[in-house]
């Protein structure tokens, strides 16, 4: 699950000229700021435009509405093209593009396991399951038991017990769809954020770039660890540290590997990837978390992936930053 922070960017003090809107959307809450509107816009035509796309997005890919497309597909037990919404066949093609990129890393089929180590809707994880459990579990997980077609969009299983959740990857998305909204309708400057995830256009009410906050990887508190100067560029944060367990003096975290089948116990706290789309940024962030500190960085590096790397050093926290990003931090510095 992506964690990001907004915590610079929604204390701004907003003029009068500006329009600030917000609503529950996708289990957690959405931010949507325009500086300066343009004297076309129509703030409540723009409300209405939001929940209508964020409710569509919803009804394609939630794996809470059993009406969903999403749930419809994972309900049927066959290997045949199911027809598909080009959405619902776009994320799950970019979560396919993330999957082969950090080799099994990112996986939208990973729901038997999370479900089997207790961090499904209901929470109850606390306890270790049996290797034979795990076993069967991974024997259905796998992101090329899913194929996706464009022409016409259709999307299938290659081993009918497959199921596919975005919980990981849909929230990005809806990101950017409300950002190129808000550029179709002639905005530049805007901020827009769903449940962390973040994809900022063109300058604050200041005229400056937006400063965004990366929290410190703790449960008890939100505070900055550090932070991030952005112009027309999207922020997504993983971290271990919201949903866990603790057994024999392990952090059992609910990001699972899916090539291993287990939670993953390194070191590593948090991910902060930066990119020019939402929906990668936050596919990336929780591939580069299940990948460690070691690996995660290396693949980052050498695919020239904008991310912080936060690691737990005893009491206290260390960070690797890739170079690219480098560029963007403010060490810290996010007030307005």
């Amino acid at each position: 699950m992506a964690v990001g922070a907004l915590l610079g960017a929604c204390s701004e003090q907003v003029p009068p000229a500006d329009t600030v809107l917000r609503g529950p959307t996708m289990g957690t809450t959405y931010t949507v700021k325009v500086v300066k509107n343009p004297p076309s816009l129509d703030r409540e035509k723009l409300s209405s435009d939001i929940t209508g796309m964020l409710d569509d997005i919803n009804a394609k890919m939630s794996t809470y509405d059993e009406s969903s497309e999403l749930s419809r597909f994972n309900r049927a037990d066959n290997t045949e093209w199911v027809t598909a919404s080009s959405e619902l066949v776009t994320v799950v093609a970019d979560a396919h593009a993330v999957s082969e990129l950090t080799r099994g890393a990112f996986d939208v089929t990973v729901g038997p396991l999370v479900e089997l180590w207790g961090f499904g809707p209901t929470f109850t994880a606390d306890s270790i399951p049996e290797s034979a459990a795990i076993e069967h579990a991974r024997a259905r997980v796998g992101f090329r038991r899913i194929e996706t077609r464009t022409d016409p969009p259709a999307i299938r299983k290659t081993h009918a017990d497959a199921a596919i959740d975005l919980s990981a990857i849909a929230k990005g998305y809806a990101v950017d769809r409300l950002a190129q909204h808000l550029e179709s309708l002639g905005v530049r400057d805007f901020l827009v954020e769903i449940g962390g995830e973040i994809r900022t256009g063109g300058v604050n009410t200041r005229g400056a770039p937006w400063r965004i906050a990366v929290e410190r990887p703790v449960a008890t508190a939100r505070t900055v660890y550090d932070g991030v100067e952005l112009r027309n560029a999207a922020i997504a944060t993983s971290g271990d540290y919201r949903n866990f367990f603790e057994h024999d003096g392990t952090r059992y975290s609910h990001t699972i590997d899916p090539n291993t089948g287990q939670p993953v116990t390194h070191s590593l706290a948090s991910v902060t990837v930066l990119h020019p789309s939402a929906m990668r940024a936050d596919a990336l962030a929780t591939a580069l978390l299940v990948l460690g500190p070691e690996a995660g960085y290396r693949l980052a590096e050498r695919h020239h992936v904008a991310a912080l790397f936060i690691t737990r050093d005893g009491d206290d926290f260390a960070d690797k930053a890739t170079p690219l990003f480098e560029q963007y931090r403010t060490r810290n510095q996010v007030t307005p």
